[in-house]
């Protein structure tokens, strides 16, 4: 059987050593970094490129949501694993749609846990506790958006406040695309495509891209479009 790497990335020394020491009695999986920071935790991944990353949410410099939101857009083939001291459901949505393959709270036991990177290390999902296909991922996924939308009401308020322009940005990030990729297809500046995305923050009243998308998604502003995640 293949071998696993794995990075931890997580800000409290003693959990992240006690994962790591966990992980490292199983004969297939192997730590090969640790990192406290989400910015060093994010380089670490792209340098060593391990088959899975087990991540914080919470994290200094980058939560784990923005470093899912990098290794997926940049195609890194690590699979990231997001972990959180709170069951939060729409903590989860964010987690998926951000390219997160797993999702777990931090009181999950060690066997537990061994068993969720095997399931994803051989390509599967698990979320909730669910193992999951990539095709019934991403049905689970859409029924999430759709759920989420029936139970979401904003009275008074049928209407985004985006631009046109605005509009045409955050459809390019539910798409994945990078800074860089949504500069080239609109033809301007990545500048621009910072201020537009900053403004885009302002307005919905949230802290990065994937609490947009999520923000945008629930109120039925845009569409997550799984058939190519479902293909691929």
């Amino acid at each position: 059987m293949n071998e696993i790497t794995i990075v931890v990335v997580d800000d409290h020394p003693l959990f992240r050593q006690g994962v790591a020491d966990a992980l490292s009695l199983h004969p297939r999986i192997r730590v090969v970094g640790q990192a406290s920071h989400g910015v060093q935790g994010l380089e670490m991944i792209l340098s060593l490129r391990p088959a899975i990353a087990i991540v914080d949410v919470n994290l200094p410099g980058m939560n784990g949501q923005q470093i899912t939101h990098e290794v997926t857009t940049e195609r890194i083939p690590t699979r990231v694993i997001l972990m959180t001291a709170y069951d939060d459901g729409e903590q989860m949505l964010h987690a998926a749609i951000a390219g997160a393959a797993g999702y777990c709270t931090k009181d999950i036991l060690p066997d537990h846990l061994t068993e969720l990177i095997l399931h994803v290390g051989e390509g599967r999902y698990v979320m909730a506790g669910e193992v999951m296909s990539e095709k019934s991922f991403a049905n689970w996924l859409q029924l999430q958006l759709e759920s989420a939308r029936r139970s979401y009401s904003e009275p008074g308020s049928p209407f985004h406040p985006l631009s046109d322009r605005e509009m045409e940005v955050l459809n390019l990030v539910v798409e994945g695309k990078s800074n860089k990729e949504i500069a080239s297809l609109l033809g301007i500046s990545h500048q621009t495509v910072k201020n537009h995305i900053t403004s885009i923050l302002r307005k919905f009243g949230v802290e990065d891209r994937t609490q947009a998308v999520v923000y945008a998604l629930k109120r039925g502003w845009v569409k997550l479009n799984n058939e190519k995640r479902s293909q691929e």
